[in-house]
C-alpha cells in the first residue's frame, strides 16, 4: 500500500506522518477480535473500569445524565460520572476553537494501542464539519457500528437518513450515530416584527423571508425602521455552504475547489453589508459583538439558527422578557451542526459503549425526553413528527410556540452537501479571508490570495485552489 499517500490522510494532518501499518495498529484497527466478541455477547473480555469520553463541551454529558438509566452520580466539577455498576465515565473536554479538540483527540488516538486499558479512548465525539476525517475507513479510528452489534438498518431505522449518511464512510459503513438532527430556522424578535410589519405571526413573517429576493425586500423595510435584518454576513454562510455541489477537496488531489455557491455568498454578503442590512460592527460569530447582538438593546431582527443555537447561544445571551422570540421558515433549507458519537477502535468497554450509543441515539422515548428538556431537535423521524403536533412541546422562551412544527419539515428535506476531510478548515478560513474584504481591509483579489495561503498552511498537501469561473 502507498504509505506516502496515507501519511497525508486527514486523520494525520497536524499530528505528523505515520505509515499505514503503524496507523492501523495505533488506532486499534488491527485487533478487533476482543471488542467484537464482547459486543456480540460472547463475553470474551471483561469490561474495563473506566470509560474515557472525548468531547468539547458538556452537551453530551448532560444528555447522557438525563436519559441513561445506568447513571448513579456525577462529580461536582463534572469530570467523572459514576454508573450503577461502579464503572466511571471520565470526561476529557478540550475546546473546539482553533482545532484544539482535534489535536488532543488525535494524539490520544495515535497512542491508543500502547495506552493502559483505563487510559484508552472508548467514545469520542465529532462534528459535521470534521466527521468525515474520523469515519474514514483507512484511518480506522471509529468502529463500524455492526462490530458493536448495532444494526443500522434495524436499530437505527427511524433516524433521519442524512444523519446516517453523514456518519458513514465512503463505502456506506456507518461508524457513528447521533441523538440530534440540526435543521435550521429563522429566529426573530417579536417586538421588531410588530414595529416594522404590524404582526409577529410566524406564518406572516415566514412569507416575508421565504426566499432570498423576498428577504432582501424585507431587509429594506427593516432598515427604514432603523433595524438590521441579520447581525453578520457569517449568519448566512451555512445556508450557502449546504448548497455546494462538489466537495471542498478530495484526498490525494492536492486541490481545494471553491464552489460557485460559496462565491455567491461572498457577492450577496457584500451587497447586504453595503446596503446596511447587516451590522458592520459584528464581525463573524461566537464573539462578544455577535453575542451582544442577541441582547434587548440590539437592533438586529433575526438570526439563522438550529435548535442547539436557540438553546446554547440565543437564550443565554437574551436579557429581555421571556417570549420575545419566535421561529419561522428560513429563506433556504439548511442543516447546521450535529454531534456524532463514535466507538473508538481498541476500546476495552464495547458493551458499555454499545449500550450508551443505543440509549442516546436509538431509544425514541429517551430522545423525546432530550427534546423536551433541552429543546434539541432529536434524531427520530416519527418522534419529531409527533412533537410537531404536540402542544406539550411549546416553548416558553418562544412565547408558547412549538418550534418543532417548523423544524420537522425542514429536516425531512435536508440533503447534505458532499463532505470532505478539509471541511472545517475551508469553512473557517474562507470566512476569515473574506471578512477582511467585507470590512474594506483588503480588496477581492487579495482576499482570494489570503485564503489560498492560509489553506495551504493548514493542509500542507494542498498545492492548488480552484476558483469558479
Amino acid at each position: 500500500m502507498n504509505t506516502s499517500k496515507i501519511s497525508r490522510r486527514s486523520f494525520l494532518k497536524g499530528v505528523g506522518a505515520v505509515g499505514t501499518t503503524s496507523l492501523l495498529a495505533a488506532c486499534g484497527g488491527g485487533d478487533s477480535t476482543a471488542t467484537s466478541g464482547a459486543a456480540s455477547g460472547a463475553g470474551a473480555t471483561a469490561e474495563g473500569k473506566v470509560i474515557n469520553i472525548y468531547s468539547w463541551n458538556d452537551e453530551f454529558r448532560t444528555r447522557l445524565e438525563a436519559v441513561y438509566p445506568e447513571v448513579e452520580s456525577t462529580s461536582d466539577d463534572g469530570t467523572v460520572t459514576t454508573l450503577k455498576d461502579g464503572t466511571e465515565i471520565h470526561w476529557i473536554i478540550n475546546p473546539n476553537q482553533d482545532g484544539v479538540y482535534q489535536q488532543k483527540l488525535d494524539e490520544a488516538l495515535l497512542n491508543q494501542a500502547s495506552a493502559a486499558a483505563d487510559d484508552k479512548v472508548d467514545i469520542f465525539l465529532s462534528e459535521t464539519d470534521y466527521v468525515f476525517k474520523y469515519t474514514d475507513a483507512a484511518a480506522d479510528v471509529a468502529m463500524p457500528l455492526t462490530d458493536l452489534g448495532i444494526d443500522p438498518d434495524t436499530d437505527l431505522a427511524d433516524q433521519y437518513p442524512f444523519t446516517k449518511t453523514t456518519a458513514s464512510d465512503a463505502n456506506g459503513v456507518q461508524r457513528g450515530s447521533t441523538w440530534q438532527c440540526c435543521p435550521g430556522l429563522l429566529v426573530y424578535r417579536r417586538d421588531i416584527a410588530l414595529d416594522t410589519f404590524g404582526t409577529d405571526d410566524p406564518v406572516a413573517i415566514g412569507e416575508k423571508v421565504k426566499d432570498w429576493d423576498t428577504f432582501r425586500a424585507t431587509a429594506e423595510e427593516l432598515k427604514a425602521k432603523g433595524y438590521y435584518a441579520l447581525a453578520s454576513y457569517a449568519d448566512t454562510f451555512r445556508l450557502y455552504g449546504n448548497s455546494i455541489s462538489q466537495p471542498w477537496g478530495v484526498e490525494g488531489s492536492g486541490t481545494i475547489t471553491v464552489d460557485a455557491q460559496i462565491m455567491k455568498w461572498v457577492t450577496d454578503s457584500k451587497e447586504w453589508l453595503d446596503a446596511g442590512y447587516l451590522n458592520k460592527t459584528v464581525k463573524g460569530q461566537f464573539n462578544d459583538d455577535w453575542n451582544k447582538a442577541m441582547g434587548s438593546a440590539s437592533k438586529v431582527f433575526a438570526f439563522l439558527m438550529p435548535a442547539w443555537g436557540i438553546d446554547f447561544t440565543l437564550a443565554p445571551n437574551w436579557d429581555g422578557p421571556e417570549g420575545s422570540w419566535a421561529v419561522t421558515n428560513p429563506p433556504q433549507e439548511y442543516n447546521w451542526g450535529g454531534s456524532y458519537i463514535h466507538a473508538c477502535q481498541g476500546t476495552d468497554n464495547p458493551e458499555h459503549v454499545r449500550d450508551i450509543i443505543l440509549a442516546l441515539t436509538a431509544d425514541k422515548d429517551n430522545l423525546i425526553k432530550i427534546s423536551k428538556d433541552y429543546l434539541d431537535f432529536t434524531n427520530t423521524v416519527s418522534g419529531m413528527e409527533e412533537a410537531a403536533s404536540d402542544d406539550s412541546f411549546a416553548s416558553a422562551f418562544l412565547g408558547g410556540q412549538n418550534a418543532y412544527e417548523y423544524f420537522s419539515p425542514v429536516a425531512q428535506n435536508i440533503v447534505m452537501a458532499p463532505l470532505s476531510s478539509y471541511d472545517q478548515g475551508c469553512v473557517e478560513l474562507i470566512q476569515n479571508a473574506f471578512s477582511d474584504y467585507f470590512q474594506g481591509n483588503v480588496d477581492f483579489d487579495r482576499a482570494k490570495e489570503n485564503f489560498e495561503t492560509s489553506i495551504m498552511e493548514r493542509y500542507p498537501d494542498i498545492t492548488t485552489v480552484q476558483w469558479p469561473d
